[in-house]
C-alpha cells in the first residue's frame, strides 16, 4: 500500500504543470483518488466533467467533488444537441465506433470548459482499469496480469490516442498518471488478490481512497463507464432510433467519404456498399490515365465516369496522369488532397479486392493526407462478389478482355448468373481470376441501385488484337429512364 502511494505521488508529480490544470473527474475511483492526491499536494486544479440534461449521475459526481472538497465545474447538453458535436468529433477521430466517439463526447464536452478557463492540460484516469482490473470481465480472468498486458496495447494505440485527438481538438495536453511506467509495473505485477476480491474491483486502490478516509460510499462505488455515466450513449441510441438505424450506421452518416472511381463493377459496388452503412458519399474521384496499360487505373472507357456520377447526382474531379509507373501517384495526391480540401473528407474508398499493390501505395498517400481508407472488397471471395453483384441488380458489361478462354463475344453484353458459372469453370480449369483480378476483364456499370436513370449505349466499336484480346470502344452514350 505504501509502495502504491508512494508511485502514483511520483506519477501525479511528473505530469502535474506548475500553475492552474484541470482534471476529467466522474467521482469514480480512479479521478476520485487523482483529485485527493492532487488536493493533498496542494496543486491548483478545476475538476471538469460533462452530462447528459437531468442525469440523477451527475448529483453523485457534485457530492463526490463535495465530499473532498473541490472545485468542480460541469456542463449539460440536451439530446439535440448532440449532432452539432458529433460533426466536429467524428471527422477528428475518423472512426464511429459507438463506445469510442461517446467516450469521446464525454472528453469533449468537459474540455470545453477546460479551454474556457484558459487551462491547457488536463488530468485523466485513463490506464487505472487496465493496470488494477476494473472491468466486469477481469473478475473471471484465468491469467489476470496477462489479460492486463493486453488490455494496455489498446490503452495504449486505441484509448489514449481517442483522448488526445479530443484534447488537441480542445487546445489541451492530456496527462494519464496510471500510464507513467513505474507505476505500471507495479500494478501489472500484483498477485490478482491485490485487484480483485470477491465482487470488488481495483481493489488495492480502493482500500488506499479507504485508509485516506474517503467514505465507502465513494471509494467503493462500482464502475461505470463513462459513456454511460454520462447518459451520452443513450442520447445517440435515441437519435439512432429516430432515424430506425442502428448506432453504428447513425454516426457514420458524420464521416464525409470520397470515392475512387473507375467507372467499373468493383469501385460502383464498394460506393454501393458504403452508402448502405449509411455513410455520405460527398464526391467522386476519377484519374484518367493516358497509358493504356497504366499499372494503377482502368482505362477503357473512363469518361463514362462522368455519366455515371450524373446517374447517381454526386459531384465527381477527374485528374489526369501520364500513367508512367510510380510517378503516376502524384497525380492522386493532388486529386485527393484537393478533393479532401473542396468536399471536406474524412476517408476514401476503394474497390481494391487483392491488390496490394495499389492498396498500399493508396495507403501511404492517404495517411500523408490524414485521410482513413475503407476497401469494403478487400479479399471478399471473387465468386461471391460476383453473384452478388448480381442479386443487387446491378447491370454491368465487359468492355475489354484478354485471357484464355474469353473472346470478344463477352463484350457488351449483360452479364448473368450463366456467365459466372462459366467464369468458375474457367477457373477451375485454366485459372483466370473470376472477378477479373488479374487484368482477365474490364467492366462497366450501366445501372445499379445508385442510380436514377441507366447507361444506353447509342455507338460503339469492338477492336480485337487477337482471340483472345479484345476492346469495346463506346463512342456515344446517354442517361434514359429506368
Amino acid at each position: 500500500m505504501h509502495k502504491l502511494e508512494k508511485l502514483l505521488i511520483s506519477a501525479i508529480k511528473k505530469n502535474a504543470p506548475n500553475k492552474h490544470f484541470g482534471l476529467l473527474f466522474s467521482g469514480g475511483i480512479d479521478s476520485l483518488i487523482l483529485a485527493f492526491y492532487l488536493k493533498k499536494l496542494k496543486y491548483n486544479f478545476t475538476c471538469y466533467t460533462s452530462s447528459l440534461k437531468n442525469n440523477k449521475e451527475l448529483e453523485y459526481t457534485k457530492k463526490a467533488a463535495k465530499h473532498l472538497k473541490l472545485k468542480l465545474k460541469y456542463r449539460t447538453i440536451e439530446t439535440k444537441e448532440i449532432p452539432t458535436y458529433l460533426k466536429k468529433i467524428i471527422p477528428e477521430l475518423k472512426q464511429t465506433n459507438p463506445i469510442t466517439v461517446s467516450i469521446a463526447l464525454t472528453i469533449h464536452v468537459a474540455s470545453e470548459l477546460a479551454r474556457r478557463d484558459k487551462i491547457d492540460t488536463i488530468f485523466s484516469g485513463l490506464g487505472a482499469d487496465e493496470i488494477f482490473g476494473g472491468y466486469a470481465r477481469h473478475k473471471e480472468s484465468k491469467n489476470l496480469n496477462k489479460d492486463l498486458k493486453e488490455g494496455l496495447e489498446k490503452v495504449y494505440n486505441d484509448d489514449l490516442k481517442r483522448d488526445k485527438i479530443i484534447a488537441k481538438l480542445n487546445k489541451l495536453v492530456i496527462k494519464a498518471p496510471f500510464l507513467e511506467k513505474e507505476l505500471v509495473d507495479y500494478a501489472i505485477g500484483l498477485p490478482k488478490e491485490f485487484k480483485i476480491k470477491g465482487k470488488i474491483n481495483k481493489f488495492i486502490l480502493r482500500e488506499l481512497a479507504i485508509k485516506n478516509k474517503i467514505k465507502k460510499e465513494y471509494a467503493l462505488k462500482p464502475k461505470k463507464a463513462a459513456q454511460y455515466s454520462s447518459k451520452f450513449d443513450k442520447a445517440i441510441e435515441k437519435l439512432a432510433k429516430k432515424q430506425n438505424l442502428p448506432k453504428s450506421k447513425y454516426l457514420n452518416h458524420f464521416f464525409n467519404l470520397g470515392i475512387l472511381f473507375s467507372s467499373g463493377k468493383d469501385s460502383c459496388y464498394a460506393t454501393y456498399l458504403m452508402k448502405k452503412q449509411n455513410y455520405p458519399i460527398s464526391c467522386l474521384i476519377t484519374i484518367k490515365s493516358k497509358n493504356p496499360d497504366s499499372y494503377m487505373y482502368h482505362t477503357p472507357n473512363i469518361d463514362l465516369a462522368k455519366i455515371q456520377a450524373k446517374a447517381m447526382r454526386i459531384p465527381i474531379i477527374f485528374q489526369e496522369t501520364e500513367g508512367e509507373k510510380e510517378s503516376e501517384l502524384k497525380e492522386l495526391e493532388i486529386v485527393l488532397k484537393k478533393a479532401k480540401e473542396k468536399y471536406d473528407l474524412q476517408g476514401i474508398v476503394t474497390g481494391a479486392l487483392f491488390s496490394d499493390y495499389q492498396r498500399e501505395r493508396i495507403e501511404k498517400i492517404a495517411d500523408k493526407l490524414e485521410l482513413k481508407v475503407f476497401s469494403p472488397l478487400w479479399h471478399k471471395d471473387q465468386e461471391t462478389e460476383m453473384n452478388e453483384l448480381i442479386e443487387n441488380k446491378f447491370k454491368i458489361i465487359f468492355t475489354s478482355i484478354a485471357a484464355d478462354g474469353l473472346d470478344k463475344t463477352w463484350l457488351n453484353k449483360l452479364i448473368t448468373k450463366e456467365d459466372i458459372n462459366k467464369l468458375v469453370k474457367l477457373n477451375k480449369k485454366i485459372g483466370i481470376n473470376i472477378a477479373g483480378e488479374g487484368g482477365e476483364f474490364e467492366s462497366l456499370v450501366l445501372d445499379c441501385p445508385l442510380f436514377n436513370k441507366k447507361i444506353e449505349i447509342l455507338d460503339s466499336e469492338i477492336i480485337d488484337e487477337n482471340k483472345n484480346t479484345a476492346k469495346l470502344i463506346i463512342k456515344k452514350a446517354k442517361l434514359s429512364s429506368k
